[in-house]
């Protein structure tokens, strides 16, 4: 008897898992999963949220208009190059549903965030990693695992889960380098936490072949709405709007990050808070014996001798209610990634730890 088969590919992807939110038996338990921003969203998003819920009966903008045009008025950028979607995962998804299928490869380093390739399996296209060297992107190596198949190369800038980043001018020997039918996609996720930081938009505005996306969940603390968005060649931008749904924001998802991304005094505050509370905790941390790269992002990647104490580790903190996440589907069984919560949750887990590692209960 036969039965409907998948497209190829398909089964060859392991389901997501999200980062973990509770923890069984405790009850208000701390979440350090999934990098999101302890001081949640704006005041002006929420309340534009708010303003919203009476016209949740009225289809969304189609075209994100005004969304785009306060996204180019903040960063500089013609915001007919600009392209949003639920979230820069989707943004993801229609990049390979675009430029990559069966007989191309999608290349990324070896410890990129999982969606890479779950979407490149999802549209038949292969996969391929690339190393990093110590934890940190290799223009080099990215270089020479291009074929003539590759069609998109994925490079996190911050990376996810390893917090460290290249300096523009890599970004830029990587871009100039590429095959000549290859797409190079920044994803600038994370870019927000760092100062001055243009995420690769230079880049996208001056090349045919760069690809910036970025997302409100992090910083802007609109991860439950799912927006992101994506900026880069205008013949690029014309085709991902062809595979785009007509409604894939929500109303007030598009005007709680229209007022996100307006209200510059929040994102000051929330990228200084993290700064500061990201150097205290990584010090900490340090000092009890458990060192990290330098972070460029809104968590640390902890480091442990071995899988066997980053998982104990792990249970120690879930038995005092704080949530962190193992990474060792990242092919980082030593570690833990560790979201830079406020104030309090940064000191608890630096407690937590130091009586981890010094042998207490």
């Amino acid at each position: 008897m036969t039965r409907p088969e998948p497209q190829p590919g398909i089964m060859e992807i392991a389901l997501y898992e999200g980062g973990a939110a509770h923890v069984a038996g405790i009850s208000n338990a701390i979440k350090l999963s999934s990098n999101e921003n302890p001081l949640g969203p704006s005041p002006k998003a929420l309340q534009a949220v708010l303003d919203g819920t009476g016209q949740v009966h009225r289809y969304p903008s189609s075209d994100h208009a005004a969304l785009r045009a306060a996204i180019g008025e903040v960063h500089g950028l013609d915001p007919a190059r600009i392209i949003c979607g639920a979230g820069s995962d989707e943004l993801i998804a229609f990049l390979c549903q675009a430029y990559a299928g069966p007989g191309d490869e999608v290349l990324h380093t070896e410890h990129g965030f999982a969606m890479y390739r779950i979407s490149a399996l999802a549209n038949g296209a292969t996969p391929v990693e690339a190393s990093e060297r110590d934890r940190v992107t290799d223009v080099d190596a990215l270089l020479a695992a291009c074929t003539e198949a590759t069609r998109l190369v994925f490079v996190a800038n911050p990376n996810n889960p390893t917090g460290t980043m290249i300096g523009s001018a890599e970004v830029a020997r990587l871009a100039d380098g590429l095959p000549p039918r290859a797409l190079l996609v920044l994803d600038g996720a994370y870019a927000e936490y760092v100062d001055g930081f243009d995420a690769g938009a230079g880049l996208a505005t001056e090349r045919d072949n760069v690809m910036m996306i970025r997302t409100f969940s992090k910083l802007y603390g609109l991860g439950g709405l799912r927006v992101g968005w994506g900026y880069g060649p205008q013949a690029v931008i014309d085709v991902l709007n062809r595979v785009r749904g007509p409604f894939n924001l929500s109303n007030l998802a598009l005007a709680a990050a229209e007022a996100a991304i307006r209200d510059a005094d929040y994102v000051r505050h929330c990228r200084a808070e993290n700064a500061r509370w990201r150097a205290w905790l990584a010090e900490a941390l340090a000092e009890a014996g458990v060192p990290s790269d330098t972070s460029c992002a809104n968590f640390i990647l902890a480091r442990f001798a071995s899988r066997a104490e980053a998982e104990a580790c792990d249970s120690h903190l879930q038995a005092r209610g704080l949530i962190v996440r193992r990474v060792a589907g990242y092919k980082l069984p030593n570690a833990l990634r560790i979201t830079v919560g406020d104030e309090a949750a940064c000191r608890r887990v630096a407690e937590a730890v130091a009586a981890f590692k010094a042998g207490q209960p």
